[in-house]
């Protein structure tokens, strides 16, 4: 990798002043993404700010009915965590089956958003769960934060510090999963709040998406099979060695179904 300058601040105000002082910096969570890029000498950042001892940016708590976990959470914490179990179980099933132990380990929340790889699972759950995201500057929508294939609505130097999730009275995620990777081939994140449903996609296409049709009909009957009428166009879907655009299609009504199973 090239040569960079490290930080490691203590504080939030501390890590925002730094990334604006720097040349080309680049924030590091669970360097999951980042340091791969790094070896491979994809990117060339002049200095790379930890973000690890900064302490505004970790912690699980409630407020208000709804959940806040610090973007400095990883997903083996989220996974493990009572509050998350017992407030949307769903959360913690997810973040449970992301990558493997090591990668649960050390991978955080914040920057698997920050990221939008369009095969992760937690922006899924941001857009089912009526996420809103927390940054040094402002609030931000779920619904408006994942703008396209590894684009978010974080302007330059905004530091993600959280997600706020509202608690569902149903939920469930499903996932399809690259047996090597385990990155969703397809995930189908499904919540229920009241008469609204929420449908939420990842894998199968550029960016997360919610299906429209699928929140309707499960709007009017909760079951699978009220989703068996109800096709997904394959236009503009991702297609790979792993699977056709047509294929993920087919993947995204399977595991909507499985998610709505999950939970009943």
């Amino acid at each position: 990798m090239y040569a960079f300058e490290y930080r490691r601040p203590a504080s939030l105000a501390e890590a925002v002043s730094l990334l604006s002082q720097a040349e080309e910096g680049k924030i590091l969570a669970g360097g999951q993404t980042l340091l791969p890029t790094l070896k491979q000498r994809l990117a060339r950042p002049t200095e790379l700010i930890d973000l690890s001892k900064v302490p505004e940016l970790k912690g699980i708590r409630e407020d208000g009915g709804a959940l806040v976990i610090g973007a400095f959470a990883c997903h083996a914490e989220v996974g493990a965590s009572d509050l998350v179990k017992r407030r949307i179980p769903a959360l913690a099933d997810l973040a449970v089956h992301i990558g493997d132990r090591q990668v649960r380990a050390l991978g955080t929340l914040g920057g698997s958003i920050a990221n939008a790889d369009p095969a992760a699972d937690y922006p899924a759950a941001v857009v089912a769960l009526k996420g809103t995201v927390k940054t040094d500057l402002r609030e931000i929508a779920g619904d408006d934060f994942f703008t396209g294939m590894f684009e978010t609505a974080l302007n330059p130097g905004e530091v993600i510090t959280g997600v706020r999730f509202q608690a569902p009275d149903k939920a469930a995620y499903a996932k399809f999963r690259n047996p090597a990777s385990r990155y969703a081939i397809v995930g189908v994140f499904v919540a229920r709040f009241g008469n609204e449903v929420r449908v939420a996609v990842t894998g199968a296409g550029p960016s997360v998406f919610c299906v429209t049709d699928m929140e309707a009909a499960l709007a009017k009957d909760f079951r699978a099979d009220a989703l068996s009428g109800v096709a997904v166009s394959a236009n503009g879907l991702n297609g790979d060695i792993h699977a056709s655009p047509e294929y993920r299609a087919h993947l995204v009504t399977v595991m909507a179904k499985r998610a709505v199973e999950a939970c009943a």
